[in-house]
């Protein structure tokens, strides 16, 4: 089997990886095509001793971190997408224990092997994790709005959002349900399924939304791939199902960080 088929079915995951790292669908996705072009470019120095996904997220680190190190924004042009990269590079940079957290609990990564990814150690991943969950202890609350037509998936996220400190401000079952909601009561964040009762969507619940006032939203869906083609415009937070609470925990938290980073001073 060649290289690009050992990574393709990776690479929608990986998208999902690269948007919640940098809060942006078109960053993130810059992000991955400049790793691909990497490896194109210097298949011979693809880490052939590992895992074949290790290997896929370990090369998009490296080109993550060259980014963030370099001083002038214009270094940038050793990759394609450089634009995009540069502009990436004076956006919110999420910290390293945020990094070893989305490894970790978003994509399932072991201590080990995020350690692998970051250039560290599982015992220092596990303190950055650790480092990670006090900070989204002092997290700013905000109102949620959930966008749900199951019932115990709908509670079991309701039970997350309350445990995380935030308040729900409803739970809707269609789209005309969640756009009333919304428009009622303003949410700081929305977690939306893709496919909702009475056959409506989500995604058109959330653009209805989103035309008239701006909010951070998380996708949930039990077929990620459909939406991390790269090919279109697509969800920056994406939670799959069957999810785990931690990986909800982790991209509400991420999603919550830079809606606040980005929010103006004052």
């Amino acid at each position: 089997m060649s290289l690009g088929q050992d990574l393709a079915p990776h690479l929608p995951f990986l998208r999902r990886y690269a948007r919640a790292l940098t809060g942006s669908q078109q960053h993130g996705d810059a992000f991955v095509r400049a790793t691909l072009e990497a490896i194109v470019a210097a298949p011979g120095e693809f880490p052939r001793n590992v895992d074949p996904r290790l290997g896929l997220y370990r090369t998009f680190h490296a080109i993550w971190d060259s980014a963030h190190i370099e001083d002038d924004p214009g270094d940038a042009g050793a990759v394609n997408e450089s634009e995009i990269i540069a502009r990436a590079r004076l956006a919110p940079i999420t910290p390293v224990s945020r990094q070893a957290l989305l490894l970790t609990a978003m994509e399932g990564f072991t201590a080990e092997d995020a350690g692998y990814l970051i250039g560290a150690s599982a015992e220092d991943v596990d303190r950055l994790v650790a480092e990670a969950h006090a900070e989204i202890e002092r997290q700013t609350r905000a109102d949620v709005l959930i966008i749900e037509d199951e019932p115990i998936i709908a509670m079991d996220i309701e039970t997350i959002v309350r445990d995380l400190g935030h308040n729900v401000t409803g739970v809707a079952v269609t789209r005309d349900e969640a756009v009333a909601q919304a428009m009622a009561r303003r949410p700081g964040l929305v977690l939306a399924d893709i496919q909702l009762a009475d056959d409506s969507s989500g995604i058109d619940a959330v653009k209805d939304i989103l035309s008239e006032f701006e909010v951070p939203v998380i996708f949930i869906t039990a077929f990620p791939e459909r939406l991390l083609s790269g090919e279109r415009p697509e969800p920056t937070f994406l939670i799959s199902k069957p999810f785990q609470r931690s990986t909800v925990r982790a991209s509400i938290a991420q999603a919550l960080f830079f809606d606040r980073e980005t929010l103006p001073a004052g």
